[in-house]
């Protein structure tokens, strides 16, 4: 059977996340180990106890999801349920675990350039006043005329109909009271900044210094970038495309569209808290089969 892995983003996070793994899977635990010992601080406890207001943290709930989404991959892989993998993507944040997944760079790497990714953004967050707001029921194009009377950008391309959009807040909440009667809702979300907007050019333009202290390998699986909704194979293109994510859309419906028809994908497998990205998928094509991964006890034996 064909698989393919999809790795949760920021905003799936959750107190609890990751603790059955932990408790019940000697591999997970290992991870989770050698994850406080690579950052330097007890990011299990935050995982497993909170608080919510300590994991929500971009600095935080960043490492958070990678090292939880590479777990269960290293489950799934442990118990043979991934033996025609062929390709890999995640939305936002989730592209860096995906990548891991696909052997670009080991797993302390991977959670090395979460950690600094997550730093950057927090820091640009805290220099700016950002904001973000889902648009619920237009075309990319009726979205981007709106953002441009506002001087505000698209964020992300989820799925058909849901669209969020991001820049200086209180040009987002002048769009929002502007939108009724052109959309069927838009809503500001609780975010910390305006993740993937020119305000965050500060974390972009230090990440690519960063980025550039590392090797990278050209996967092992086919894997998909935000940026362009396609394939990305050679790695200085890897790093680049991980550099222009930080401040460009995230093109998750287009990533998902061609990840599908490319491989033939039988069965995706989402890994991370919640069901976000079955739920997105599920609007993107009815027909793709998306089985969410959570806890120990979802993923089969």
């Amino acid at each position: 059977m064909a698989t393919g892995l999809l790795f949760s983003g920021q905003g799936a996070q959750t107190v609890g996340m990751g603790c059955s793994l932990y408790k019940n899977s000697e591999t997970a635990k290992a991870l989770y180990d050698e994850a406080n010992e690579v950052l330097g601080w007890d990011l299990k406890s935050i995982c497993f106890n909170g608080p919510d207001e300590a994991l929500t943290e971009t600095k935080v709930c960043q490492p958070a999801l990678y090292v939880q989404g590479y777990a269960i991959f290293s489950i799934l892989k442990e118990r043979g349920l991934l033996g025609d993998l062929k390709a890999a993507c995640g939305l936002s944040l989730g592209e860096l675990t995906a990548l891991a997944a696909a052997g670009v760079y080991d797993f302390a790497t991977g959670l090395r350039l979460v950690a600094e990714r997550g730093r950057l953004m927090q820091l640009a967050c805290d220099a700016t006043k950002g904001g973000m707001a889902a648009v619920i029921g237009g075309t990319p194009d009726e979205v981007q005329r709106f953002c441009d009377e506002f001087g505000i950008e698209i964020a992300n391309l989820n799925c058909p109909g849901q669209i969020v959009i991001s820049g200086d807040n209180a040009k987002v909440l002048e769009a929002v009271a502007a939108s009724k009667g052109r959309f069927k809702l838009c809503k500001p979300l609780n975010v910390a900044g305006a993740y993937h907007s020119r305000l965050m050019a500060s974390a972009r333009d230090a990440f690519a210094g960063f980025v550039q202290n590392f090797d990278f390998k050209v996967p092992e699986i086919t894997v998909y970038t935000n940026v362009t909704g396609g394939q990305v194979s050679e790695p200085q293109a890897i790093k680049d495309a991980l550099v222009s994510q930080v401040v460009s859309s995230v093109r998750f419906e287009d990533n998902l569209r061609h990840m599908a028809a490319d491989n033939g994908i039988d069965l995706f497998y989402e890994c991370g808290p919640g069901k976000v990205l079955a739920g997105f998928a599920k609007r993107i094509d009815r027909e793709l089969v998306v089985s969410p991964m959570s806890d120990f006890e979802e993923i089969p034996s």
